[in-house]
């Protein structure tokens, strides 16, 4: 059974222009084109438009959505970590609304009181907040002034450069995963030119030296957190891109 280009707009929502446009990147062609010059797409065409469609939502350009489906890359696992990832930071803002909910109840009972409304469980006023990671840790007490002029970078973004900032991350994990799965060495200059763009991207919230940055690579590997999160891409991906930001430090920072 095949599908119209306008069926696949209507079902879809996504319209007829932005479907062309796939076939024209490479992203989404048709099954096959009739004679009166449409569109036609099968099941699998469709599944392969709502996997798009669902990377889209999760903040994933084209050019990366496409790396993933052309890949050798578990597509259902990468899907997998930004669901997991969704859900934890739903869970956790539901937390925290709890958190100020009961706040503001204990507050409002307060009013017209000498004193504020007796916490039964002080602890409750900190549920939902985020502890820092080993590695995140590790850099502010090793790099104190680094950490403080990151921290001060990212509280002047806002939240389109944020989002911008993590999707970025993303794709370019996925970009390392892609030339690990091919067996491509840390070496190459191909490896090396996209170590150079996470250099570059880490230096908007300061500049490592070289042994601060094999250091940030190193906690890829020793943190858990940091580890499960490149090696749900792709196993084995935090020592890749720890080996990779080595040689990069080696020749280009030291």
């Amino acid at each position: 059974m095949a599908w119209s280009i306008a069926e696949v707009a209507r079902m879809s929502k996504v319209t007829s222009r932005a479907l062309r446009h796939y076939d024209e990147i490479g992203l989404l062609p048709p099954a096959w084109i009739g004679s009166n010059g449409h569109r036609y797409y099968e099941e699998a065409d469709l599944l392969r438009l709502q996997q798009i469609l669902l990377m889209r939502e999760l903040g994933l350009g084209l050019r990366e959505i496409q790396a993933v489906l052309d890949s050798q890359l578990d597509q259902v696992a990468v899907l997998r970590e930004h669901r997991e990832r969704l859900l934890a930071e739903r869970d956790r803002l539901e937390t925290l609304a709890r958190t100020v909910g009961r706040t503001i109840a204990e507050l409002e009972e307060g009013k017209g009181k000498d004193h504020m409304t007796k916490i039964n469980k002080p602890e409750n006023l900190f549920e939902g907040f985020q502890a820092p990671s080993e590695a995140e840790a590790e850099v502010r007490e090793r790099w104190p002034q680094a950490w403080e002029q990151s921290r001060q970078a990212v509280e002047a973004m806002n939240s389109e450069d944020m989002e911008s900032w993590q999707r970025e991350v993303t794709a370019q994990m996925i970009r390392m995963a892609e030339f690990m799965v091919a067996g491509t060495p840390v070496s190459d200059p191909a490896v090396q030119a996209e170590v150079d763009a996470n250099y570059q991207a880490i230096c908007r919230f300061w500049t490592p030296t070289a042994v601060a940055y094999k250091g940030v690579g190193q906690t890829y590997v020793d943190d858990p957190q940091m580890r499960a999160n490149f090696d749900k891409i792709a196993e084995g991906l935090a020592v890749y891109q720890r080996d990779a930001m080595t040689v990069y430090a080696d020749a280009r920072l030291s």
